[in-house]
């Protein structure tokens, strides 16, 4: 039997009915067509599916869909600010650290949680929200040196 629920989505309110067994995924791609979050393993391990719940970097595929009553949730299609994209995935862009572009929506989502909470954040932190994260395009240098210079931008905007 299907539960109405609403949240709040890229700043937009939502009411969506789901089902006991959904997860937080199949509410963003298969009822509200955002495909930005993407399905990779299904047991949280690749991070392809991260989206930020009420400012935590969170995976999507791990997460009953009940835990979005009354929540605030962030996708890669909030981020942007019209045609302007944010200045994380500029950072990612300009150091060549975007390939398929598969794992670079939880990537960014995931740096995004972690400066908004701590723009000053210590290599290791950075380092250790970067390891729950597979990529298999562009090795990891790339995606450090993104992280750095959208480290370098979100302390200019702060």
């Amino acid at each position: 039997m299907a539960e109405a629920i609403q949240f709040t989505l890229n700043g937009v309110p939502q009411t969506v009915a789901i089902e006991a067994a959904d997860k937080i995924i199949d509410v963003l791609r298969e009822h509200l067509n955002l495909t930005g979050t993407k399905r990779g393993c299904d047991d949280g391990t690749c991070g392809a599916c991260t989206i930020v719940l009420d400012g935590d970097a969170k995976r999507a595929c791990l997460l009953p869909a009940s835990k979005l009553a009354g929540a605030t949730v962030l996708t890669i299609e909030g981020l942007s600010q019209g045609m302007e994209i944010h200045p994380i995935q500029k950072a990612l862009i300009e150091a060549g650290a975007v390939q398929c572009g598969y794992c670079i929506p939880g990537i960014v989502l995931e740096l995004y949680a972690l400066f908004t909470k701590n723009v000053d954040a210590s290599d290791d932190e950075i380092k250790t929200a970067l390891s729950r994260h597979f990529c298999r395009c562009t090795g990891y240098e790339a995606i450090w040196e993104g992280a750095k210079l959208a480290q370098k931008a979100m302390q200019a905007k702060a």
